[in-house]
């Protein structure tokens, strides 16, 4: 948001919904228990074991990762060779994508009945003619 929000960019909006992802992950804390903890595979594969190519391991490696579209996390060199887009401009492509291609689900008659009584409520308290 920009000039106190009388200027919009919509990649400035992908970009917080980005970051808001990350930090809703990360608050929303880790799961314990024996599972995540691997703990048979610890007992089956031992100390001073290799977990790496473990199925468990494969499975479960990205859970706890954020899965960020934007942010691109590759060395340099792989990032360049693909044309070296920053998040900037990755923002401005996934804001355009959506205004051209997102088609959202209509609103329930429930909801908007709602939203109607909102506005007519609102209309009455301050005196605005229909």
């Amino acid at each position: 948001m920009l000039e106190l929000g009388i200027t919009f960019d919509f990649a400035q909006l992908v970009m917080d919904n980005e970051t808001a992802k990350m930090i809703k992950k990360a608050v929303s804390g880790i799961p314990v228990n024996d599972d995540t903890l691997a703990v048979d595979v610890i007992k089956e594969v031992g100390a001073g074991g290799e977990f790496i190519t473990h199925d468990h391991t494969y499975r479960n490696f990205k859970k706890e990762q954020s899965q960020s579209k934007l942010i691109d996390r590759r060395m340099r060199d792989a990032w360049l060779a693909l044309g070296g887009k920053d998040y900037t401009e990755r923002a401005y492509e996934e804001a355009i994508s959506i205004l051209e291609n997102h088609k959202p689900e209509p609103l329930s008659d429930d909801a908007k009945a709602n939203i109607r009584a909102i506005v007519e409520e609102a209309e009455a308290e301050y005196g605005v003619k229909k």
